[in-house]
């Protein structure tokens, strides 16, 4: 059968996944970044509300027949549906189902919704016990994207151990970490770098949670990156997200040795009432000594920080200003908050009356003449703010405080249509 595989605008790992194994099924598969015809079957991979929101994903569907879509997304299948055209929506994880999907339909499959007599039938997912899978669909352009510099983000696990309230993946993967086996892994990457892909980044939320069992699991993840670096070269392999509590001197001594040298913190924010807020597990001082403790071993550290969470007052976003003067991260990047879907923040947000939600709230400080909204503000100057706190601070030229003012009008702009987006299927939602 031909089946045509769009992941629009960048390849998912789960599209590249996906493909393999139909490909070893023995179908004609095809993968693309952009809009292909031609096939018996669609299989659309969205990781982004935004994108149900884009005219052309909604025109992909459109004039298709048996189109079925996939991602994080579909965690609220009516709200798939009900924007696109497609067939069917893919609730939980897809490797064990998408053979029959595309030869036999969605009906009676776990994990799935689709229309029937104009209702929406859904089943439970069921999750997958063993996550090894066949070598992915490497499509000939890959080597050439470019996502925080890596040409590919590949998963080595599933799962997290935290309940960070505006994250999916406790809700899509459970807090039971599942972890591929080591050689699984490394058979992958070698075929990518066989077929041109140079740069690589291990994903799946934590990276320092690959192999973990009642504990940390250290001497599983170094032998990883110290295996990758030797297909790799360290500088072409990196493992940026990491949690706060979940790193201690090896593993950043690993990091350090074997990747480019480079870890990223969610830190979120310097208030501890929010910190709590967002259900992080951790404290502002445990934010501090993981920076200080990567610093100390010669690892470069940066931070995300989010913003406009709701009832942040002054106070708590003046608090995350100090912390970040005081951490002198290496990079900083800076996020308003975003209500997705199947988040207890989804939940807090249409529950929430708007004088508590900052996205929603008039600014009438400094940035008055830029009319922005008060988390617009916040965003804004926490990026300038942060160019001012780094070891080395930043000149700030013309052309850098327009990118930053465009990223914040963007982002806000972007979260205001998702907010939307959710007050439409609230009765989903909640």
């Amino acid at each position: 059968m031909k089946v045509d595989i769009i992941s629009p605008g960048t390849y998912t790992y789960g599209s590249l996944v996906l493909g393999g194994i139909l490909r070893d099924r023995g179908h004609q598969v095809r993968i693309s970044r952009t809009p292909v015809s031609g096939g018996e079957v669609t299989l659309i991979s969205l990781y982004s509300t935004l994108q149900l929101l884009d005219p052309s994903i909604k025109e992909l569907t459109g004039p298709r027949d048996r189109v079925y879509v996939g991602g994080p997304v579909c965690i609220c299948p009516e709200m798939v549906l009900g924007e696109l055209s497609a067939d069917a929506a893919v609730v939980g994880e897809g490797e064990d189902i998408v053979a029959s999907l595309v030869e036999s339909g969605p009906e009676g499959l776990p994990g799935v919704a689709y229309r029937e007599d104009g209702r929406i039938v859904k089943s439970p997912p069921k999750p997958i016990m063993s996550l090894d899978h066949p070598l992915p669909l490497i499509p000939e352009d890959l080597k050439q994207q470019n996502v925080r510099g890596a040409n590919v983000y590949i998963e080595t696990h599933r799962g997290c151990l935290g309940g960070c309230t505006f994250c999916q993946v406790p809700r899509l993967f459970g807090r039971t970490i599942r972890s591929r086996s080591i050689e699984n892994v490394l058979e992958e990457v070698r075929e990518m770098k066989r077929l041109g892909v140079r740069r690589v980044s291990v994903s799946g939320g934590t990276g320092s949670l690959f192999g973990y069992r009642s504990q940390l699991n250290k001497d599983a993840l170094i032998e990883l990156l110290s295996s990758l670096s030797e297909i790799l070269g360290k500088r072409n392999l990196s493992v940026p997200d990491m949690r706060v509590d979940l790193v201690d001197e090896e593993v950043l001594e690993a990091i350090r040795d074997y990747t480019i040298g480079w870890v990223f913190f969610g830190l979120e924010t310097g208030s501890e009432r929010i910190l709590k807020m967002m259900r992080k597990g951790v404290s502002v001082e445990d934010g501090r000594r993981a920076v200080e403790l990567a610093k100390s071993l010669g690892v470069k550290a940066g931070g995300s920080f989010i913003v406009g969470y709701p009832t942040e007052s002054r106070e708590d976003f003046e608090e995350t200003m100090a912390f970040m003067e005081e951490t002198m991260l290496d990079d900083v990047f800076v996020s308003i908050a975003e209500p997705i879907p199947g988040t207890s923040l989804a939940e807090q947000v249409l529950t929430s009356s708007r004088e508590e939600i900052p996205l929603f709230q008039e600014h009438r400080g400094e940035y008055s003449s830029l009319k922005f909204l008060e988390a617009e503000a916040r965003c804004f100057e926490l990026m300038l703010h942060g160019e001012s706190c780094k070891p080395i601070p930043r000149a700030l030229s013309g052309e850098l405080y327009n990118a930053y003012l465009a990223e914040t009008r963007t982002q806000g702009a972007d979260i205001s249509r998702v907010m939307a987006l959710l007050e439409k299927y609230r009765n989903h939602l909640l």
